[in-house]
Order: structure tokens, then C-alpha cells, then sequence
């Protein structure tokens, strides 16, 4: 009796290990048929045929008995791991999950798990994608459930106040309105505010500029409303976008850490600039063919190292991100750009001007800015 338990919990333990293997397989390489299945993993046909169709609850078959693997209805990322999630730990839970816009899934929930809490930058990210699914048609759940703290923050910070009217917040969608009740008593955070793709606002930049210089101090004043208003028009410039954008700032004290994020769901600086390169810039684009770098990023590093690629053919256009960054030089900050898939870095330190980037990121449509300053950083002490 001991030994037929045993041999069908073996039997039970390969059928299962088996399964894993052909649905990994079937992942990676959808439309094949079963003998093929079988052939390259070294099966026998009759038991991946068996197998296939046992699982109809994991694998589809089309008409010409080619198989794949059956959509789930719901795609589910959770946010968590850390007490604090940066828009790099998010755009790894993001990668792991599988892109939202581009799945099959029309219901997508976002839940961010208990002692998690997020970074500025990632929740401009988080909030940009929410929206950009509500508006493909896609039904959007963001559970805060085990994290209703933050929820509360979200508030404050106004996040509720652009986030599509049809996406569902759970447990429940706060209707204090506190961004409007405190708005302007922090200054060390400024609110989520629109940026409408059809009216430059000059208030935006001197909000986030007189912000960051009352935590920072005002020998900063000049240098960073100049990053901030470059940044800002830089994103109105390339956005093309029918729905407005935001820009908002947090200071950590805790970390002597600000974010100040700009976030446009446009066509983005590269999407922009592609499209007239080959013509207006020739040399540019002969270069940044000749990289090694992915397209986007090579274009990028291009804008900001040089300058003076516009989209508009005018003198003195295109400096706008150039200057930025020189700015941004003088006192070690970081700034991050993110594009439809991938993000370039611009990081300062010991008069010296690095890059580094991510690229196969989840599709997020638009330019997504962050201005990432420390003011303990060696050479900031005011």
C-alpha cells in the first residue's frame, strides 16, 4: 500500500513538472502544434497531447491545431517587497507581470501590498498608465486595500484628482479632496497639477521652483527654475497629447531627498524627433545609426549632450534639455527620462556627466521627467 502511494505521488510529481515545462515552452513559443511540442522538449507526442488537452484550462487550440496559451482574464501586478518602491522596483514588478497596454487582458489590478509605500517618480508612472489603459477601454482596479496610508497621501498629494473617473479604487475612492482643502501648506509638497497640452502654464515650473528652493535654499533659485522650466516646455513641445499631463514635488526630509516629476502621455521627445531626423539632422542620424545603443536612447543622449535637435526649425531651438542638464551638473543631480520603452539617465557627480539606461521596459506611452536632487550629496552643503 506504501509503495503505490508512493509511485503515484511520482507520477503525480512529474505530470505536474511536465505541465510547467510544456506551458513554459508554449509561452515562449506559441503556435505550434503538439508533435512539435513534444519533438523539441523530448516528450512522447501522446502524453503532450494528453496533457494539452486535459488543461483546456491553460492552453487553446486554433484551427490548425496550433496551440497557446489561454489569456487570462485579469492581469494582476502587485506592488511590494519594500518599504519604499522607487519607479525602478516598480518598472521590474511591472517587466515580471507583463506590459498592460499590449496584453490581451482587458481588466488590469494594481495592488500595492501592506507596508509598501511609493516614491514620487513611481506613482507619476503608476498614475500615467492607469490612465493610458482607461483610455485604450480597459478596465482598471487600483486596490490600496492593504495599504490604506498611502491611500490617504494619494489624497493629499491629488493623485485621485487625475485619475480616470471610471477606474475603480478600492476599498474606496477617498472624496475628501484633500489636495484642494491643503493645497499650498506644505512646502515641501506641491500637488499634482494639469498640464494642459494646449496652454503653456508659467506657474507650474515657479510653483515646483519656489517649492524646492524653500526646502533647499535660495542659492539654488536661478539653476533650478532653469532645469524646471526647460524640462517643462521640453514636454509640452513633444507632447501631442489630447489629454492633459501633471507635474508635482515631494521632499523627503527624512532623506534630505526631493523628486520633482513632469509627465506628458504624448508622443514623446522621441517620437517626436524620429520622425524629422533623417531629414533635418542627417549627420545626427548617421550617428546614432552607427551606435551601439538602442535608437531612442542614442537620440536621447544626443538631445542632451549636444542639443540643438528641434522638431521645429527655428534658430536657437533644442537647447532646451542641454541646458538642463548643464544646470543640473553644478550641484550632482539626477535627471531621468522615460520613454515609450526604455529610460535614459543623466547622472552628475565629480564634474563628470555618466549615462546609464533600461530598455525592453512595458510600454508607457508619452515623456515621463524626474529631477532627482540629494541635498547631502558631497558638494551641495549650502
Amino acid at each position: 500500500m506504501h509503495a503505490h502511494c508512493t509511485v503515484g505521488l511520482l507520477r503525480a510529481n512529474i505530470i505536474r513538472w511536465m505541465l510547467v515545462t510544456v506551458r513554459d515552452f508554449v509561452c515562449q513559443n506559441p503556435g505550434l502544434k503538439a508533435r512539435t511540442i513534444a519533438s523539441r522538449l523530448g516528450f512522447e507526442r501522446p502524453v503532450v497531447n494528453a496533457l494539452l488537452h486535459a488543461h483546456k484550462d491553460t492552453f487553446q487550440q486554433d484551427e490548425a491545431s496550433c496551440w497557446s496559451l489561454l489569456a487570462p482574464a485579469e492581469l494582476q501586478v502587485e506592488f511590494g517587497g519594500k518599504t519604499w518602491l522607487t519607479a525602478k522596483d516598480v518598472e521590474r514588478l511591472l517587466s515580471k507581470a507583463g506590459s498592460p497596454l499590449d496584453s490581451p487582458c482587458q481588466r488590469v489590478v494594481f495592488s500595492l501590498k501592506a507596508s509598501s509605500r511609493m516614491m514620487l517618480e513611481a506613482l507619476a508612472r503608476l498614475l500615467a498608465l492607469s490612465n493610458q489603459l482607461s483610455h485604450a477601454g480597459k478596465t482598471v482596479i487600483l486596490d490600496f486595500t492593504e495599504s490604506r496610508s498611502t491611500a490617504t497621501y494619494l489624497d493629499r498629494l491629488g493623485f485621485f484628482d487625475h485619475l480616470n473617473r471610471t477606474i475603480q479604487v478600492l476599498p474606496i475612492r477617498s472624496r475628501r479632496g484633500l489636495s484642494r482643502q491643503y493645497r499650498g501648506n506644505n512646502d515641501g509638497l506641491i500637488e499634482f497639477r494639469a498640464i494642459d497640452p494646449a496652454q503653456e502654464e508659467s506657474e507650474i515650473p515657479l510653483l515646483l521652483e519656489r517649492s524646492f528652493v524653500a526646502c533647499a535654499g535660495d542659492s539654488y533659485s536661478v539653476a533650478v527654475m532653469t532645469i524646471l522650466s526647460e524640462l517643462y516646455s521640453n514636454v509640452l513641445e513633444h507632447s501631442g497629447a489630447s489629454t492633459p499631463g501633471f507635474a508635482g514635488l515631494q521632499f523627503y526630509k527624512a532623506t534630505h531627498h526631493i523628486q520633482a516629476v513632469i509627465s506628458d502621455s504624448g508622443l514623446g521627445i522621441v517620437g517626436t524627433l524620429g520622425s524629422v531626423i533623417e531629414q533635418r539632422y542627417p549627420k545626427v542620424a548617421q550617428k546614432i545609426a552607427a551606435s551601439k545603443d538602442h535608437a531612442g536612447v542614442a537620440l536621447l543622449k544626443e538631445v542632451f549632450s549636444s542639443g540643438r535637435i528641434s522638431q521645429v526649425d527655428a534658430e536657437g531651438r533644442g537647447l532646451g534639455l542641454r541646458r538642463s542638464r548643464d544646470f543640473a551638473k553644478k550641484f550632482r543631480a539626477r535627471i531621468s527620462v522615460r520613454q515609450r520603452d526604455f529610460e535614459l539617465r543623466i547622472h552628475h557627480s565629480n564634474d563628470q556627466v555618466t549615462f546609464t539606461h533600461d530598455t525592453n521596459l512595458v510600454r508607457i506611452d508619452g515623456t515621463h521627467i524626474c529631477f532627482d536632487f540629494m541635498l547631502d550629496a558631497p558638494g551641495n552643503a549650502l
